[in-house]
């Protein structure tokens, strides 16, 4: 059994959800989050036509590229770089499969209702940079989640929080909007934002250790 070289990794995302999730699995991490001259928004722009698996992993490389020259101009010492995105998917929605961060509370209010029962699909892909001459290694993970049928008011309501904001698909199912989810299909931590079991299959492999 090889042992583990490194016994903390860099974060790089701003979720506040993934960092619970790797505080669960017991894994050690510090913060490699953007620099004010980087343009962060720009990586997660839509292409036009772009199908949601191709987004998702397109997103997350382009997260990793940034990291790693973040890390080039930090000098801190090395080690494993986690990254991931995670995006809402309503296959042949003829106003585009991905549902994105709301820009406001309309938004958020046409998303919702395009998600009012239907099933939809949250695609979550996480990255790691094992050497920072090497390609990351990454996975994708998709889950199903059916959605119950949503008056206005409820929809309002749920706005009202404030919990749609800054989430894709502008809801979260750790939160408030649990109520609305009947059943899934898949991984529950990856429809947070960060699969367990994907995430611990490619921390093994660039041999990170836990707590």
């Amino acid at each position: 059994m090889s042992r583990n070289l490194y016994s903390f990794i860099y974060l790089a995302s701003q979720s506040p959800r993934r960092q619970e999730l790797l505080k669960q699995m017991g894994i050690h991490f510090e913060m490699l989050l953007p620099l004010p001259s980087e343009d962060s928004e720009s990586i997660e722009a839509l292409l036009i036509g772009e199908k949601a698996r191709i987004y998702v992993e397109r997103v997350t490389l382009a997260k990793s590229d940034a990291a790693i020259l973040r890390w080039q101009k930090s000098g801190l010492p090395w080690a494993p770089i986690l990254c991931a995105d995670t995006t809402v998917s309503l296959p042949n929605s003829p106003e585009g499969e991905i549902l994105g961060k709301p820009a406001d509370a309309a938004d958020a209010a046409r998303i919702l209702t395009m998600l009012s029962g239907k099933v939809h699909e949250v695609l979550s892909c996480v990255a790691v940079t094992a050497n920072p001459d090497e390609k990351p290694m990454q996975l994708v993970q998709v889950s199903e989640v059916q959605f119950a049928t949503l008056s206005p008011e409820q929809i309002n309501s749920y706005i009202a929080s404030g919990e749609p904001f800054g989430k894709a698909g502008a809801y979260g199912i750790q939160g408030l909007a649990g109520a609305f989810i009947p059943s899934i299909q898949g991984s529950y931590s990856g429809i947070m934002g960060l699969p367990i079991y994907e995430t611990q299959l490619l921390l093994d492999r660039a041999q990170v250790g836990s707590i």
